[in-house]
Parts: structure tokens; C-alpha cells; sequence
């Protein structure tokens, strides 16, 4: 029998699809619930922060994508990895572990994914939570320039994609960003993850997975659209010092969800790094707002 959770942290793994999905659990299984979208090249490590200071309150379920952390590395010659497929396995995964209504937590490569899932089965979404995650065109910065190049011809850019995106440099900048304050930074962030991103088969499958970016682009409209129309309960968390992504991004958002709550923070692309503190408290100022003003709210 599998221990209850608590506001103790739990290492768990469930089949999904035949991969073996590693989440990180802990909360009070009748509180509500935040599912946690991690980004590139991170895992569901990064939310640490936020199960240290949360899961008193709520029920925080944090997965591994395949090919990131403790999750099955499936070789990908037999495994598609595209955002559509993450998606997919992503909602197998909610409900293997009969996850029917949460608020959904967004940074980075959970915006895609999370998207994608939210439109497909809108009814299980409570409210939604981006932190440093695009969804329109030009939010994407000029630093991705070479990654465009990508898309339009994988055969002549793949390794200048690879050393743009691979790179020990591009790794710590990922965190750093143009934050003057690099001492609040904990180099291990940037060295452990660039370990994962030169472990063997990570190159070709950060590679086939960035390559699918572009379809995330293409449907940049459709969740915009989606926004529009739905006007879920929303709340937009950006780190300033973000040099991955265009800083106006967040007040995209705020367009096409005039209520959104907005905050811009002194912080970078991983704002948990250095502003968990006060993410926690948005966090929680959010959500206990959203369930006590419309406890039965449908987003669809």
C-alpha cells in the first residue's frame, strides 16, 4: 500500500504508455491541485522550491518529461519526441493518476505542452500559471535567430543549433540572463544541467524536440484564440532578466486576457532560482483567489 502524501515530498514513477514517469508528489490529496510543467533542460527539479514552500496548502504533482530527468529515455529512433507526443502522454499521465481538475503550472517547455493539453481537454483545467513560457511570435527574442535558421533547414544549421543550445555557455545564461546579481545563483543549476544535456542520446533527442518547436509557433493563434474566448483564470510570472524570451511577452498575455495578473519580477528565465519567496505567495494569493470566487469555474 503506497504511503498517503503529505506535506511530505514523494519520488514516484508510473507507466504511462509503456514509459516509466517520474513525478515528484507531496500536498493533501483533497486539496487543490497544481500540476507543474517543467522547461528545457531542466525537470521537475526546479519546482523544488515551490514543494518546500506549498504543499501545505495544495497538492503539487510535478512529472518528468521522456528524455528529461528520472523518466524513461526512449531511443529516438522508435520514439517520437514532439510536443504533440509529451501532450499525449502528459494527459495519460493525470489520469493514471486520476488527476481530473488542477491548475496548471507553466514555465518554459510547459507552455507547449500545457497548451496543448488544455485544449484537448479544456474541462480539467481549473486555472493556468505561465511563468516564462511564449505563446505568441514575438515573444521569442533575437537570440533565436539561429534556431529559426533551424526549422527553415535542419541538415545545414543542426550543429550550430546544437552548440547554441547545448552549450555550458547557453546553459548558465539560460539562468543568469542579464541579472547583474550572478551571487544569488547557484552554479550547480547550470553545471548539473549541462551534464544532462551531454549524457549519451541527449544531443539528438534535445535536437528532434527543438526541431518540433516550430509547430508550437504555428499554433501560437489557435492557443491566443483559445485564450480569448475562455478567459480562464490566469496568472503570468516573468523574470525580467529573462534573455530567452522578449520581455513584453507578459503583457501579451494581459491582452488577451484583460484580468490576468501580471507580475514582472527581479529575476531570470528560472525565476525560482532566486524569487521563490514571492512566487510562492502569487502563488498562493492566486489560487486559494480563483477557488473561492468560482469554486465550480469549466475553462472551455
Amino acid at each position: 500500500m503506497s504511503q498517503p502524501v503529505s506535506d511530505r515530498t514523494f519520488y514516484r514513477t508510473v507507466k504511462v504508455d509503456g514509459l516509466s514517469i517520474f513525478y515528484r508528489e507531496a500536498g493533501p490529496k483533497d486539496a487543490p491541485v497544481l500540476l507543474l510543467l517543467h522547461g528545457l533542460p531542466s525537470s521537475s527539479r526546479m519546482f523544488e522550491p515551490l514543494f518546500s514552500r506549498l504543499s501545505d496548502r495544495y497538492h503539487l504533482v510535478a512529472p518528468d518529461y521522456p528524455g528529461f530527468g528520472h523518466s524513461d529515455w526512449p531511443d529516438p529512433k522508435t520514439f517520437a519526441y514532439t510536443f504533440d507526443h509529451y501532450a499525449e502522454i502528459m494527459n495519460h499521465f493525470t489520469e493514471a493518476l486520476a488527476l481530473s481538475r488542477y491548475t496548471l503550472y507553466m514555465q518554459d517547455y510547459g507552455g507547449p505542452v500545457g497548451f496543448r493539453m488544455a485544449l484537448a481537454h479544456p474541462d480539467r483545467i481549473e486555472a493556468l500559471i505561465v511563468q516564462d513560457a511564449v505563446a505568441h511570435n514575438e515573444g521569442l527574442g533575437v537570440n533565436w535567430k539561429t534556431r529559426r535558421a533551424f526549422w527553415a533547414d535542419r541538415p545545414a544549421h543542426e550543429e550550430a543549433l546544437r552548440e547554441n543550445l547545448l552549450s555550458l555557455p547557453t546553459t548558465k545564461t539560460r539562468h543568469v540572463g542579464d541579472d547583474p546579481k550572478i551571487e544569488l545563483y547557484d552554479p550547480d543549476l547550470w553545471t548539473d544541467e549541462y551534464a544532462f544535456l551531454n549524457a549519451p542520446g541527449q544531443a539528438q533527442i534535445q535536437s528532434d524536440l527543438f526541431y518540433d518547436y516550430r509547430t508550437n509557433v504555428d499554433a501560437y493563434p489557435k492557443w491566443q484564440a483559445w485564450l480569448q474566448k475562455t478567459q480562464p483564470e490566469l496568472l503570468v510570472l516573468w523574470g525580467k532578466h529573462d534573455l530567452s524570451f522578449d520581455l513584453g511577452e507578459p503583457e501579451r498575455y494581459r491582452k488577451d486576457v484583460p484580468n490576468a495578473q501580471v507580475h514582472v519580477l527581479d529575476a531570470g528565465h528560472f525565476a525560482l532560482d532566486t524569487a521563490a519567496d514571492e512566487i510562492a505567495a502569487l502563488v498562493r494569493e492566486f489560487v486559494d483567489s480563483s477557488h473561492q470566487e468560482v469554486p465550480e469555474r469549466r475553462v472551455g
